[in-house]
């Protein structure tokens, strides 16, 4: 869950879980419409507090909810259909060769504290990413070199055409602006001080307040501020919306997705997202070093009885990460269940059965724990018996980052190009390869697809290592869930996106 964006996505994020089981009703300060911010504070129910605040460091979707209100980022995906278009950087332009990308900065934009912005903000973001080797550091793998030959100019060089480089520096939030010395200034981690359209007022176990900022570049939001409150339990945040204490959330129980389309009590959108869930086992513990027993517990997985129970019709089976709308998408599936050759397999590795394999989860992301007991289920027909560890998420993150695990299971959230799927994730020694796989002809396969330019030739590429990386169980892909979430009644002004970034900029209460 981008996040992991990972939550990982998708990408992953370490949190302090504080479960809320509604609390006093919220008064919302009236109709929404009007301007400068006076349309009362929207309260929206999510699943878990975010793990820290700085933007370059974290890789937690609880963190990038919020921060995707307090931050700007030189483009921004289209809330249509995700592709990118201007926002602290109003144009650009490309050489030739597509080696030098030169983009016009937007005037009149300033940050919270009231400082103009201006190129050397942007030159300082990128490059404390770069030299700190921080978490998205990997996003510059082609960028040679960051300048500002003016206030309004900023020039990326490239060692390679970078046919992604937008995506790279603006699918989410992990890549904001910052001002120059931000790092210096405060603390990062439970500060905050960015361009966009909310101000961090405060964050703390129980909830993360934002207030309007009124000078935004783009427009006042039309609410005063929008308070996350952090409800862990699913049904806890539909009661809290339906009882009008929250107007909004993302923690809708999916066996109630069907019957709530019906129900005047709420409105409910759902949409394809571009996430993935996976299940991944620890090259560097035996037998989950052999690639037997991988494609065995791969074989003996049913996706399809996996993806009912975490998400009840809303998630389509998916064994190659990418979504079948996607241009992009691989139709190629060799893990049809096969209890026997899944017994075959483990006897042709020499493994004795039953063979104890723990598998992390968090219980901050519920259909992961339920979806952990269906695995379970299906992995003792062949001799497996899976250990469930439910933990807290700043533990999980912490345990994966360690190595601490023989398998775990989550999503990676947010993804726009198909080398957010795979690249990071299975190049060896890539920053979210917490796996440890290594294949040298995926690596090259990777590589060359992230400069290749033709459309057509780079799915080719990224074809030919989604095979591969199917075909090892790097990640045993699951499915590809549907975006969910609901709101009151009569609140306009919100769109749900297939990316999951919340953006309550437009939004106006009832």
């Amino acid at each position: 869950m981008r996040t992991n964006r990972l939550l990982p996505l998708a990408a992953a994020a370490a949190l302090l879980l504080s479960a809320c089981g509604g609390g006093e009703s919220v008064d919302t300060g009236g109709g929404g419409g009007g301007s400068g911010g006076e349309g009362g504070t929207l309260v929206a129910a999510v699943a878990a507090q975010p793990d820290q605040l700085d933007p370059h460091q974290t890789t937690a979707y609880p963190s990038f909810q919020v921060l995707e209100n307090v931050y700007d980022t030189l483009v921004v995906p289209n809330a249509e259909d995700l592709t990118m278009e201007p926002s602290l950087a109003e144009s650009w332009e490309t050489s030739e060769d597509g080696l030098t990308w030169t983009f016009t900065l937007r005037e009149g934009v300033t940050f919270h504290d009231g400082s103009e912005f201006d190129s050397a903000d942007v030159v300082y973001s990128y490059r404390r990413i770069i030299d700190e080797e921080l978490q998205n550091s990997y996003r510059f793998a082609t960028v040679t070199g960051v300048e500002a030959p003016d206030p309004r100019t900023v020039v990326l060089t490239l060692s390679q055409p970078t046919p992604n480089l937008l995506e790279r520096i603006g699918a989410f939030k992990g890549m904001a602006i910052l001002p120059e010395n931000a790092a210096e200034d405060i603390d990062l981690v439970t500060e905050a001080n960015g361009t966009g359209p909310f101000r961090l007022e405060s964050s703390d176990a129980s909830s993360t307040v934002l207030t309007a900022y009124e000078d935004h570049w783009g427009g006042a939001p039309s609410v005063g501020g929008v308070e996350f409150r952090y409800i862990t339990e699913p049904a806890a945040a539909l009661t809290a919306l339906q009882n009008g204490e929250v107007q909004w959330t993302d923690n809708v129980p999916p066996q109630q997705i069907e019957s709530l389309a019906d129900d005047d009590s709420v409105e409910l959108q759902t949409t394809p997202s571009v996430d993935y869930w996976y299940l991944s086992m620890n090259y560097a513990r035996p037998p989950f070093d052999n690639r037997d027993v991988r494609r065995a517990i791969s074989l003996a997985v049913d996706r399809e009885a996996v993806a009912e129970a975490a998400w009840f019709g809303a998630a389509q089976a998916n064994q190659t990460a990418i979504p079948e709308d996607s241009f992009f998408h691989l139709d190629y599936a060799p893990f049809e269940r096969d209890v026997d050759q899944a017994r075959q397999l483990l006897s042709q590795a020499g493994v004795q059965t039953p063979l104890t394999m723990g598998l992390m989860v968090t219980d901050e992301f519920p259909e992961t724990v339920t979806a952990a007991q269906v695995i379970a289920s299906q992995l003792e027909e062949i001799g497996v018996t899976v250990e469930i560890e439910t933990l807290d998420f700043a533990t999980w993150l912490d345990r994966q980052g360690q190595g601490d695990f023989d398998a775990f299971y989550l999503g990676w959230l947010g993804n726009l190009d198909p080398a957010a799927y795979y690249q990071e994730q299975h190049q060896t020694d890539g920053p979210n390869n917490y796996q440890g796989y290594s294949n040298p002809q995926v690596d090259q396969l990777l590589q060359q697809g992230a400069v290749e330019t033709d459309e057509d030739a780079r799915k080719q590429l990224y074809d030919q290592a989604a095979q591969i990386i199917v075909d090892d169980v790097s990640y045993l892909y699951l499915y590809n869930p549907d975006v969910v979430q609901a709101w009151a009644p009569g609140l306009q002004g919100y769109r749900i996106r297939a990316d999951k970034a919340i953006d309550f900029a437009t939004v106006e209460l009832p």
